[in-house]
């Protein structure tokens, strides 16, 4: 068995053929989204996560939203930028939408990807010195926001308080049981995998990787999915950890999909530069069911993960993006063992 979410980018744009062409209507969409995906037989909505730029920035109120009109699938983030985040109101607003939702978020959490601006953080108040990428800036706010999500009491209560405080120090409230074993890290290496598995986090990994050996991206990321367990073992953690994979899959099996995906067919992995480096991307699928079957059956990476998210074009609407979740959920996913 293996869990199937969407990732929506959720951009937004005033353009001739989108449905999303504004904030509200990618917020709204994506609450709707969320519930199609639950009746469609699909396991996850995750929302990706940026700053300054026409997509999602702030994610809790649309979690808790899409919380309070579903009852089953998964919610998640893939994923916030923790430079830009206050660790404890970061907390409370998780703790509240996890109540919402009945346990069922999944936080995808990272130093993040290439920004719209330049140290965007900074304008959120965060000047961290000697580190000039703010890496170690969002571990610092990793470190601590795990910490006070445990439920454990640590500030001092005020001996004179407006109303009465239980024994003891204090934890941040809401606190929400189970949602510090929900918290995964978003790594772009081989490295940052091993690093993830050592703190304890799921690892959340996606259609790019910030390193190139010279074998398919999807190699590649078995071979850091791999690192991953091994590291996981080794640390001696007690629980099983989960491991997802992004992808972009489109399987045609009408006209219109035919005119949005037929181009993409046989997709190629990509290299290029992210900060700096190489960075090898994964192809795009697109084709009838039968060859998908075909594709899909051979990429290593899919087969190592519990849990597959896939990449969807928010911008063609709720209806559009609900047929493709549920093609892939009743035509893909039991002929490739996924269900």
């Amino acid at each position: 068995m293996k869990k199937i979410g969407f990732l929506s980018f959720g951009h937004w744009s005033d353009t001739r053929y989108s449905q999303a062409r504004t904030a509200a209507d990618t917020l709204l969409q994506s609450i709707e989204l969320a519930v199609a995906a639950e009746e469609a037989g699909a396991d996850g909505a995750y929302f990706r996560v940026h700053h300054f730029a026409s997509q999602l920035g702030s994610p809790f109120p649309l979690l808790a939203a899409a919380g309070a009109r579903t009852s089953r699938i998964e919610l998640g983030t893939g994923v916030i930028d923790m430079r830009y985040e206050n660790p404890l109101y970061m907390a409370e607003d998780a703790g509240a939408a996890d109540l919402i939702s009945g346990g069922r978020l999944q936080l995808g959490i990272s130093r993040g990807s290439p920004e719209q601006v330049i140290d965007g953080y900074r304008y959120f108040g965060y000047e961290p010195e000697g580190d000039p990428d703010g890496s170690k800036l969002a571990r610092e706010h990793t470190q601590r926001f795990r910490e006070v999500i445990k439920g454990k009491g640590f500030a001092k209560p005020n001996p004179r308080p407006m109303f009465p405080n239980p024994p003891g120090l204090l934890r941040i409230e809401p606190h929400s049981p189970g949602l510090s074993e929900r918290i995964w890290w978003g790594a772009g290496s081989r490295a940052t995998a091993e690093w993830t598995a050592q703190q304890g986090m799921n690892l959340m990994s996606s259609t790019l990787l910030t390193e190139d050996t010279g074998v398919p991206f999807h190699q590649l990321q078995a071979e850091q999915i791999q690192r991953f367990r091994d590291a996981w073992k080794a640390a001696g953690h007690e629980r099983e950890p989960r491991v997802s994979v992004s992808r972009s899959i489109f399987p045609i099996v009408n006209d219109l999909d035919r005119a949005y995906f037929g181009s993409a067919r046989g997709g190629e992995d990509q290299v290029g530069m992210i900060d700096g480096g190489k960075a090898r991307f994964g192809k795009t699928y697109a084709g009838e069911p039968e060859q998908l079957i075909k594709e899909l059956a051979d990429d290593e990476a899919i087969a190592a993960a519990d849990t597959l998210l896939l990449t969807i074009p928010n911008q063609l609407g709720v209806d559009y993006n609900a047929h493709l979740l549920g093609t892939v959920v009743r035509e893909l996913a039991p002929e490739l063992g996924w269900r």
